[in-house]
């Protein structure tokens, strides 16, 4: 694979978890009542965004057209999980769950990501490292919600 595969590849791995990020809560925030929750995801939702534009722009500066975002099958799997996750219990709980589950996995890609992409790019690890902290961050931000009082 030559540098520029490598490069799109990685690019494309960090790409898709912003993407995954933000079709998640944009597909779960529909169904969110407690306002301080909706503020949350809004939040969240914004810097993925803004680490998606990180993305797009980089692609753009090293001239790499075929930036990825997820397939019509993954944002199909990733709606039914939220409509499934979300049909008998649309509790602030159950959703903050869902989103903390979201995350971790979200983690998880980060660390196999950098690790499967070493030393291809340290302008993307940077990209990389702080997606991997902001979700880190998530976490903290989202177990209060675990145990709210639901209204």
């Amino acid at each position: 694979m030559d540098e520029k595969e490598s490069l799109t590849k990685y690019l494309n791995a960090i790409y898709q978890n912003t993407k995954t990020a933000i079709q998640s809560i944009g597909d779960i925030i529909l169904k969110v009542q407690d306002n301080d929750l909706i503020s949350e995801l809004s939040k969240e939702q914004d810097e993925y965004s803004c680490l998606a534009k990180e993305c797009e722009n980089f692609a753009k500066a090293e001239r790499i057209e075929d930036l990825k975002d997820n397939n019509w099958i993954e944002k199909a799997r990733l709606w039914t999980s939220v409509n499934m996750g979300t049909m008998m219990d649309k509790s602030t709980r159950n959703i903050a769950e869902m989103m903390l589950l979201g995350t971790f996995m979200g983690i998880l890609t980060c660390i196999k990501d950098k690790a499967d992409h070493k030393d291809i790019s340290k302008e993307l690890d940077e990209i990389m490292d702080k997606l991997y902290h902001f979700e880190r961050e998530n976490i903290d931000r989202l177990i209060p919600f675990l145990v709210k009082e639901n209204k």
